[in-house]
């Protein structure tokens, strides 16, 4: 988290039904509305990406409704498993984990179900256990393509504001966020961007909600106040981060998080390990997973770094447990953070008696002195 945004939440408590706090609601929640990419409402809870996930689904569907998830990894397991819990029918395209959502699959299965049983198609767009980043627009495509009428979901709890997004303009029905990972928050603000078609489909819907109830949210939201009490520090945070991130440029933000991503893949390649995304054109900016030598334990290395340079890496989940590592690099991050993250991590390979090449840390620094920053080339020229 930037010093900007931690100074910005280390305010006064103000009352929330006071003037002064409608300013900063109307603010908050206009501003996220450009991160998402759409001009519809956009719903703020006080809860973790796991809450939206859940306001997105009682809101729009009814007991027994059949949804179509891909499971790209773990975070696609963990909303199939909640949606089971609503009391809806998930049902799973499988993958190995190391490839996004499969588009054609997407596509065959809708053109298949010509009753329509299924109500919403829900996607993960980068799965952050695996390190994989999925079409979004592809899949909008293939969907309108078959003339089905299913809702499209997108989780972008680990890509908003650092991978390109377009709710509108890609035709999303319900977009999920968090804010703790782009958006340089802490953990306890998620999102919920909302169509017109999804408000509808909200109507019908019978699943029981009060807390994540949109149509509250939306009605109080239109003068900058809530139903309820707010996260109200976090929004002063919330206004930072978006003022931060169109300083820098959204553009200049993806080119950088494409940046990073790519030095430490060269990285990764020159250890002679094996990034876990097997697809280039999936492969995602904000992490990379990488896959341990088979008989060597991700956990044990993780533990070595940390204890020897008080450095966390990511851990392997589901059924990638102890078998990868994940190296985050996005948000609040520049070159000397990558580096510095890359060189812990070559020297926590060596410690901890991991077969491996040495000179990753070479073949990253190699790339970024040769591609730089394209916001500071841009404020030089």
């Amino acid at each position: 988290m930037p010093d900007r945004i931690l100074r910005a939440i280390d305010q006064p408590v103000i009352d929330h039904r006071s003037p002064e706090f409608g300013d900063l609601g109307r603010r908050a929640l206009e501003g996220i509305k450009t991160i998402f990419g759409t001009d519809a409402n956009v719903i703020i809870y006080p809860a973790s990406g796991t809450g939206a996930w859940e306001a997105a689904l009682v809101n729009t569907m009814s007991a027994g409704d059949r949804v179509l998830m891909c499971e790209t990894g773990h975070f696609a397991w963990l909303w199939q498993r909640l949606a089971t819990r609503l009391g809806l029918q998930p049902e799973l395209i499988d993958t190995d984990w190391r490839q996004a959502a499969d588009v054609a699959a997407i596509e065959a299965r809708l053109r298949a179900d010509s009753s329509h049983e299924i109500k919403a198609v829900c996607v993960v767009h980068n799965e952050t256990s695996t390190g994989c980043t999925s079409d979004i627009a592809a899949i909008r495509e293939a969907m309108d393509g078959t003339g089905h009428p299913a809702l499209l979901m997108v989780d972008t709890i680990s890509s908003l504001g650092s991978v390109d997004y377009r709710h509108d303009a890609w035709g999303v029905d319900v977009t999920v966020g968090g804010s703790q990972k782009g958006l340089m928050l802490p953990p306890g603000l998620s999102f919920n961007a909302v169509s017109e078609k999804a408000r509808a489909a909200s109507v019908a819907a019978d699943l029981p909600r009060s807390f994540w109830d949109w149509s509250e949210m939306i009605a109080a939201n239109a003068t900058g106040y809530f139903p309820y009490t707010p996260a109200t520090n976090m929004l002063y945070g919330l206004v930072e981060a978006v003022d931060m991130l169109h300083e820098e440029g959204l553009e200049a933000v993806f080119a950088r998080h494409k940046r990073h991503a790519e030095a430490t893949r060269r990285a990764v390649t020159a250890w002679g390990l094996e990034v876990l995304c097997r697809v280039p054109d999936h492969y995602s900016p904000v992490l990379t997973a990488v896959l341990m030598p088979e008989g060597q334990s991700a956990d044990a290395l993780r533990r070595t770094i940390h204890t020897e340079f008080n450095m966390s890496l990511g851990n392997g989940l589901g059924r990638l447990q102890d078998r990868v590592f994940r190296i985050g690099h996005l948000g609040d991050f520049n070159d000397l953070m990558l580096l510095g993250t890359l060189s812990g991590i070559e020297m926590g390979l060596a410690r901890a008696g991991v077969p491996h090449e040495r000179g990753g840390v070479q073949a990253a620094l190699d790339f970024l002195c040769q591609t730089p920053d394209a916001a500071k080339a841009e404020r030089a020229a």
